[in-house]
């Protein structure tokens, strides 16, 4: 059984800066699995903000590009968000969600969701 933890949400000032960390546990070959932040606030559908794929390579949503930074650490089974110059729109729970390569998916492999961390960006 496969679970993901976020942790590092918390109340920062606008402008300020946060860091979020996404742990994997159990069976899982962490390193060729694409990883994803998504975030919901309140009212709103989900959505992508960034990804990283096995390669290391990223994509970000436009609302956060050039503020936010996905990295992963194969090593430690861990994917990072660092959120900088954070705005109180960016106020949402953020998830991460990490899902198997195709190969995997046809033998029965599925995506793994967190349960979310709380970002609030006030003054």
């Amino acid at each position: 059984q496969v679970q993901l933890v976020e942790s590092g949400g918390g109340l920062v000032q606008p402008g300020g800066s946060l860091r979020l960390s996404c742990v994997a546990s159990g069976s899982i070959i962490f390193s060729v699995y694409a990883l994803r932040w998504y975030r919901q606030a309140p009212g709103k559908q989900r959505e992508l903000i960034a990804a990283v794929n096995s390669s290391d390579s990223t994509n970000y949503a436009d609302s956060v590009k050039g503020r936010f930074t996905i990295s992963r650490d194969n090593a430690k089974n861990t994917v990072y968000l660092q959120m900088n110059s954070l705005k109180p729109e960016d106020t949402a729970a953020y998830y991460c969600n990490a899902d198997p390569p195709e190969t995997m998916v046809l033998l029965g492999y599925v995506g793994v969701w967190g349960r979310g961390t709380l970002v609030t960006v006030s003054s």
